[in-house]
């Protein structure tokens, strides 16, 4: 038989225990340090991407240095990624390096999916690509 009594009893904890969960989280979140959450993780996630974008713009060198240009395209297939989530920011500050680093992008994609890339074409524009990506970090 259904007991309305035990089903409303039932229901009432369930909620008190999931208000309970509720204010915790809230309250680890107020005792936070007095940096603010969204300027720590921005400037965090601004460096790691920095970062991760000169990681690819090496790894990508390596490999063409070594002549394995698969592994470069490969490599550099990687960067859109570490990209995206930067790129507006560099835009907005620096539109002058957002325009060459999308121009170098474009030039070195071009030059790695080519039949025959060449290491003479690619190495130069790998390496102003992180000269553009170094400048950027110093702004």
């Amino acid at each position: 038989m259904f007991n309305p009594k035990i089903a409303f009893i039932v229901t009432a904890i369930s909620f008190l225990t999931l208000a309970g969960c509720s204010n915790g989280e809230k309250s680890a979140v107020e005792t936070s340090p007095d940096v603010s959450p969204a300027s720590q993780t921005a400037t965090t996630s601004t460096e790691q991407t920095d970062q991760g974008l000169l990681n690819v713009v090496n790894n990508t060198k390596s490999a063409v240095e070594a002549g394995d240009f698969a592994k470069a395209k490969t490599e550099f297939d990687k960067f859109e990624d570490s990209w995206k989530p930067v790129e507006d920011g560099i835009k907005a500050k620096s539109p002058e390096n957002y325009k060459a680093i999308e121009e170098s992008m474009d030039k070195i994609e071009g030059q790695l999916k080519a039949s025959k890339p060449s290491k003479e074409k690619v190495l130069p524009e790998l390496q102003s690509l992180e000269k553009t990506i170094t400048s950027v970090e110093k702004l």
